[in-house]
């Protein structure tokens, strides 16, 4: 027994030293903005709920509290530090921020319901200023354009991996975070046409289109994958050490394996929507082809997460 209790850990000094791992890993200019984030999803949230004539569904919270906690995990946890030392999980951050965290948040529909947290004037007043044909409508209408989305996420995607931007990254602070930043942000516009969240500036495309631009993006994501875990040699010289290449071939099935089927499983679920219903996806609010359609209703739409409560 004392044996093992000598081995257990837990002394002094080993607990100060996962207290300091751990708050050395919980870095302020990520985690206040994340609370902020969660916090006015919350507020919005709970204004809805009472005001809404039915209870509402608690879908889009779940997807909220899981884009956060991805975005925790990977950038607040210790996997964080860990990154820098391993690629495999340097690998699994970068999936985290890429797959799980930015379709997640888009599924949460953030944008109305951290809207409906600010007070009633502000909404109005965004409201009338941002709409479809604004400079923040049209810039967004352009930016969201899925062949643009694919190519960015493309070039971001495979443009950090080469081994001068990824050692680079390595060895400064500011550059790894702007390296998560186009990770994160590339995400976010890859995602945007299949998920489709307000402000609904554009119209749904259709979901052959979707299948084809999910299938070549997982194409894509697999095909660095593959080029990674099956390199004969050590890509990446910041890991250099023992076992270093069978860390990187780790590595690259993460990116293969799970990057690729988050991406299938979003095909799959596109196909059994498509196959399961029987008329298009309905056009965006305000669209083309609703003549004689209210432009301030049509705007108001936009930013719509529920009935318009009465004011308070």
């Amino acid at each position: 027994m004392a044996a093992a209790w000598a081995h257990t850990p837990g002394t002094p000094a080993e607990l100060t030293g996962r207290l300091g791992a751990f708050t050395s890993s919980v870095r302020p200019e990520v985690l206040v903005p994340l609370l902020v984030l969660a916090g006015l999803y919350a507020l919005g949230w709970w204004r809805l709920s009472r005001r809404a004539q039915r209870s509402q569904s608690a879908r889009r919270p779940a997807f909220m509290l899981v884009g956060v906690a991805a975005l925790a995990a990977a950038l607040l946890s210790p996997l964080d530090a860990l990154a820098d030392r391993l690629f495999v999980a340097h690998m699994i951050q970068h999936m985290l921020l890429i797959v799980v965290a930015a379709p997640a948040l888009l599924l949460a529909d953030p944008f109305p319901l951290t809207l409906w947290a600010l007070p009633h004037s502000w909404r109005l007043r965004i409201a009338r200023h941002v709409t479809r044909r604004s400079v923040a409508g049209r810039v967004w209408r352009v930016a969201t354009a899925m062949s643009l989305t694919w190519i960015a996420s493309a070039c971001v995607l495979w443009g950090w991996h080469l081994p001068t931007a990824y050692d680079a990254a390595l060895s400064h602070r500011w550059l790894h975070d702007v390296e998560h930043a186009t990770f994160f942000l590339s995400a976010l516009l890859f995602w945007w046409p299949v998920i489709h969240p307000a402000p609904h500036f554009r119209g749904p495309a259709p979901y052959p289109a979707l299948v084809v631009y999910l299938v070549l993006g997982a194409f894509q994501t697999a095909a660095l994958g593959l080029l990674i875990t099956l390199a004969p040699t050590l890509l990446y010289q910041s890991y250099a050490g023992a076992g270093a290449l069978e860390d990187q071939t780790r590595g690259g099935v993460v990116m293969w394996g799970l990057g690729g089927a988050i991406d299938m499983l979003a095909v799959l679920f596109l196909l059994y929507v498509a196959l399961g219903s029987t008329s298009p996806p309905t056009p965006a609010a305000g669209g083309a082809g609703r003549r004689g359609e209210n432009r301030r209703t049509a705007d108001e739409r936009v930013f719509a997460a529920a009935p318009r409560p009465s004011r308070r």
